[in-house]
């Protein structure tokens, strides 16, 4: 820590990105912590050392063999220093150099030598982004603990349109404290939950108590994230659920929710890399159709539509994970003309939609598992355990709306997986990430 203040030291390579630099340093310093940065050479030319040194109130890093400083080995003393590292934005090359261990300037070279826990927020061409040896560096990295916030999809500064772009600064923040503030580190809970007494009693609902009463991570909840090289979904079929549903009103008007289908199609995608031929049925969302062609697409609208679609996949599924958030009431009946405005207003009465979770109890199989989802405002894990009993789930991801950077629309979400033999609380992370953490426990309980 510098001055009391926990330190983030952050990295800024050559990206046209390096602007967005600024407003993350800033950000930072409103929220209380220390700043440091460090520029690559490259990075220098898209924004100057001194806009930093203005905002942090030190000195911006540059050069490994600056005399016009204190005494002492400069990369080593701002290593140490740091409670974060942050490489915000990271170009291809400077990921590559990390991959290979390559230290030939100030940015690479503390790099190495930091302990505390690291993240990455790359932006890139997306051509570039895709490439399969910037993939596998990513992947590399991951293996070595390295966290990644994905990139942000949209028009580039080349003037392609796809991923690459940096992530939104608030997301970058918002994971950024996430690691900071978890005091055991970034993987938290990593020793697993504490064990209940011997012989807990059953609470009154007639669930194993815990101790709060789930034993200390006995299914092997998984500690890291995939590291991208095991297939070990190959030969499973897995059947993902995605996004909001519409209830119409009338042919103009629906009843809708803000779920914009980012954790959904990130367990989708995951899944297929893994190995696994997936089934997407996704509600409306403003996300481009997957183009892995281990991945289904099943569009729907209605909850209803949703409820047919998962019933007929669901036959020959292995794993089924129920993410949509779907509408628990549709109108009693739609209007053929769109409705006229009233002076007295107007009443809706609504029906309540088919419980897909709570049908399925009865239509499992043998071998097949289910995951489902949980999203509350108030007592999240006590609902979300009650949830997956009540229903006959293998597991379930208690979702936190109320945490900064989680839930619907970011591209961050902080979930608890909990399982009938244990619970893990994970921290604020990428969705992408989220979603291969969910995938580790789940493989680990697969019959």
């Amino acid at each position: 820590m510098l001055n009391g203040k926990k330190n983030v030291l952050l990295a800024v390579t050559g990206s046209i990105a390096a602007y967005k630099a600024a407003d993350i340093a800033r950000g930072f310093i409103k929220k209380g912590y220390s700043v440091t940065v460090m520029l690559t050479a490259n990075g220098a030319k898209f924004i100057t050392p001194m806009t930093f040194e203005t905002l942090t109130g030190s000195k911006c890093l540059v050069d490994t063999f600056d005399r016009n400083f204190k005494y002492e080995v400069e990369h080593i003393a701002a290593a140490k220093a740091c409670d974060l590292l942050l490489v915000a934005p990271a170009s291809a090359n400077v990921i590559g150099k990390i991959a290979g261990g390559i230290a030939d300037d100030m940015v690479t070279t503390t790099i190495l030598a930091v302990t505390a826990p690291k993240l990455i927020a790359p932006a890139m061409n997306t051509a570039m982004y895709d490439n399969p040896i910037v993939q596998d560096n990513m992947k590399k990295l991951r293996a070595y603990g390295y966290q990644f916030i994905d990139p942000a999809e949209g028009l580039l500064a080349c003037g392609d349109t796809g991923r690459g772009k940096l992530a939104d600064v608030e997301d970058i923040l918002s994971v950024s404290q996430g690691i900071l503030e978890n005091e055991e580190g970034t993987h938290e809970n990593a020793e697993g939950v504490s064990r209940n007494a011997e012989g807990a009693p059953e609470n009154a609902e007639g669930i194993p108590g815990n101790a709060e009463g789930i034993p200390e991570n006995a299914g092997g909840i998984s500690e890291t994230a995939w590291d991208g090289g095991e297939q070990d979904y190959a030969g499973k079929t897995v059947v993902v659920t995605a996004g909001p549903t519409q209830e119409a009103l009338d042919p103009v008007r629906y009843i809708t929710n803000h779920s914009s289908g980012k954790m959904g199609y990130s367990l989708a995608e995951a899944a297929a890399k893994r190995g696994a031929e997936v089934v997407l049925i996704s509600g409306p969302t403003a996300i481009k159709k997957p183009e892995n062609e281990n991945i289904s697409f099943v569009p729907v609208v209605s909850a209803s539509d949703m409820a047919e679609a998962v019933f007929t996949y669901f036959e020959k599924a292995d794993i089924l994970i129920m993410a949509a958030a779907v509408a628990d009431y549709t109108p009693k009946t739609v209007a053929d003309q769109k409705i006229k405005k009233a002076d007295g207003g107007m009443t809706i009465e609504l029906a309540r939609t088919t419980d897909i979770l709570g049908t399925l109890k009865d239509r499992k199989k043998e071998g097949q598992f289910i995951c489902g989802f949980s999203m509350e405002t108030e007592n999240l894990i006590e609902n979300s355990r009650k949830k997956l009993f009540k229903k006959n789930l293998d597991i379930i991801a208690a979702n936190s709306i109320v945490d900064p950077g989680a839930g619907f629309g970011h591209d961050t979400n902080k979930v608890t997986i909990i399982a009938r033999d244990g619970e893990e609380s994970l921290p604020l992370i990428s969705k992408a990430e989220t979603a291969d953490r969910i995938l580790d426990a789940i493989i680990k309980r697969v019959k």
